[in-house]
């Protein structure tokens, strides 16, 4: 797990190697452990490293193998790793490491751009190819890890991080209208390519960037979703599904073991973690757990401790409860803002951002139980999703943050345009693949919302304290056994008490205590930036109203007026502040000097 940065020149000057230092060293605490700068001619790359999968020097980056003429920067894990050492070693080809890296060069060599489909893991890469001077960049099926990229003039940067690309310098930081668009509508979620910053593009999940020496790009996708499902699969009983997905899942939880550091897990007490808690103890890990709490606010609880007490003191885990309190909160959420890779409005950013900095003082890598509720159908958007004669309508209603009238009260008069984030809702649902209405639902939030709302979110806030976490529910092997899936076995209409995920929460019956399964569905919960008051509403208006803000004219005044008048008033349908989404945004902006 690392960050890692390059530039390639396509004029026949030599790579900048001092942006490239300073786009590395921005990526200092994803990468801890180790650190090194490489350069040939017109490329020049950067890595720092967090040490997981082989901890001696022989896994140092950026790697070069000079018989094979190739070289690697990588950021993630490929838990498969053991296997494919294997099936290369019987091919003839000779390891000088233990760790994943090396893997994903040989791999590389043997399969060429195929090598993707043979990996299971998380990861972002830039392999580059030293006779031909071509250049591969490639990001992990589900977006876990981050890759963004910039073009301007006769040079290419990348990196792990959009903020490291701003170190580097000569960045377009204008904002994106389009990616504005889908951040006010679409829950701050700005799908690829576009961010919030014309000058900044990211590779999308699933895909390859190929890059010539003359230049020329093209981008492949190796990997699509699909819902489509056969007549065996609408046959197979329920208790069929059930199994299959403990099944799946089991083994998710056993591949993201593979380490050589002791691996520990998020436990907030939901179903989700407290079932990948529950298949880790399963599997023999000696187990530490860790949740977070906050203050309650007004009637809204601030911790769900006591579900995930039960579940720590079921498995005998060596559990650990961090309390937030709010005169702790507010001084942090700089740093919180500063860590994002792009401006994220969830409440959980600065929770993760705290769990994160705790956890790192005892554990280098954690399971965690994001995706279950993309995947599994966990939402209260799903149900009505089951029997709608306009997909289109009943999700837009649900997920979007305001329409088009209100977003022309909200922005400055230059960035009023096309209803973009609808107009991509209507084209993603139209692409083949997603026969029914709750299919193309779950396709999009699994494939897009997930990837640029929770998946970045613990990325980007646990990287920030060096740490490494594991998402089980998002191997792709039991990503497309869902998607396979009938609807009626994730939403279960006629178990509406359920509230979703009705096939995993019986699965999880036979692992986790029925108290943590029949409970009330919970949210990572941070009330304070959620109903802002008092010192918080200072806060976010102190952001809003800063000269650079002002300069800026991003928002209309009236509109903040109205937002300040009663913030409380002003929740979106998926319950978040559209004051504090206005003040993340600005703050963001703020914090990385734009």
């Amino acid at each position: 797990m690392c960050g890692f940065a390059g530039e390639r020149r396509f004029d026949g000057q030599l790579a900048d190697i001092s942006a490239v230092a300073r786009m590395t060293d921005a990526q200092a605490r994803r990468g801890p452990d180790g650190a090194g700068l490489f350069q040939i001619g017109p490329l020049a790359v950067g890595q720092r490293r967090l040490k997981i999968m082989d901890l001696s020097e022989h896994a140092q980056q950026p790697m070069v193998d000079n018989e094979l003429g190739l070289g690697i920067v990588f950021n993630g894990a490929v838990y498969n790793h053991p296997e494919l050492r294997a099936e290369l070693q019987a091919r003839g080809y000779r390891f000088w490491s233990e760790g994943d890296t090396e893997v994903l060069i040989k791999a590389y060599h043997c399969w060429g751009l195929d090598f993707v489909q043979h990996l299971q893991g998380m990861f972002a890469f830039a392999i580059w190819e030293r006779d031909s001077g071509r250049i591969v960049l490639g990001r992990d099926r589900l977006g876990i890890k981050p890759l963004y990229w910039s073009r301007r003039g006769p040079r290419l940067r990348f990196a792990s991080t959009l903020p490291a690309l701003l170190k580097g310098g000569d960045v377009d930081t204008d904002i994106d209208p389009v990616a504005l668009h889908h951040y006010l509508h679409f829950h701050a979620v700005v799908p690829a390519p576009f961010t919030i910053l014309k000058g900044v593009r990211k590779l999308a999940p699933g895909h390859l960037m190929i890059v010539e020496p003359d230049g020329a790009t093209r981008e492949q996708s190796y990997w699509t979703l699909r819902f489509d499902r056969d007549a065996a699969d609408e046959s197979r009983s329920f208790e069929d599904w059930r199994d299959e997905t403990l099944a799946a899942l089991r083994l998710a939880v056993k591949r993201r073991l593979v380490s050589d550091e002791p691996v520990g897990a998020l436990l907030s007490g939901g179903v989700d973690s407290s079932l990948i808690v529950g298949l880790m103890s399963e599997a023999g890990s000696n187990l530490r757990t860790y949740s977070i709490g906050f203050e309650d606010v007004g009637k809204e609880e601030g911790n769900e401790f006591r579900y995930s007490d039960i579940v720590a003191q079921h498995f005998g885990t060596e559990h650990e409860q961090i309390f937030i309190d709010s005169r702790t909160l507010l001084p942090r959420l700089p740093e919180a803002l500063a860590a994002m890779s792009e401006p994220m409005v969830s409440h959980d950013c600065v929770a993760f951002y705290l769990l994160s900095e705790a956890v790192s003082k005892r554990s280098k890598v954690v399971q965690s139980g994001q995706g279950a509720d993309e995947v599994f159908g966990g939402y209260h958007w799903y149900p009505p999703m089951m029997d709608t004669q306009d997909a289109f309508a009943a999700y837009t209603q649900a997920f979007c943050d305001r329409d088009q009238a209100e977003y022309a009260r909200v922005v400055g008069p230059r960035f009023v345009g096309d209803d973009h984030a609808r107009d991509y809702v209507r084209a993603h649902f139209a692409q083949s693949g997603a026969p029914q209405p709750l299919d193309k639902a779950l396709r999009l939030d699994s494939t897009v919302m997930l990837v640029d709302d929770p998946v970045k979110r613990v990325d980007n806030m646990t990287m920030a304290w060096g740490l490494e976490a594991r998402v089980p529910f998002l191997d792709h092997e039991l990503v497309e056994l869902a998607a396979r899936m009938p609807g009626r076995h994730k939403v279960a209409p006629e178990h509406p008490e359920y509230g979703g995920k009705y096939v995993l929460k019986e699965a999880a019956r036979q692992v986790i205590p029925a108290a943590v399964i029949d409970r009330p569905k919970g949210y990572f919960p941070v009330p304070a930036l959620k109903y802002l008051q008092g010192d918080f509403l200072g806060y976010a208006r102190g952001l809003l109203e800063a000269p650079a803000a002002r300069e800026r004219g991003l928002f209309r005044d009236d509109y903040l007026q109205t937002l300040y008048a009663a913030p409380d008033a002003h929740i979106t349908p998926l319950r978040g502040s559209k004051l504090w989404q206005l003040a993340a945004l600005e703050g963001w902006l703020q914090a990385h000097g734009i």
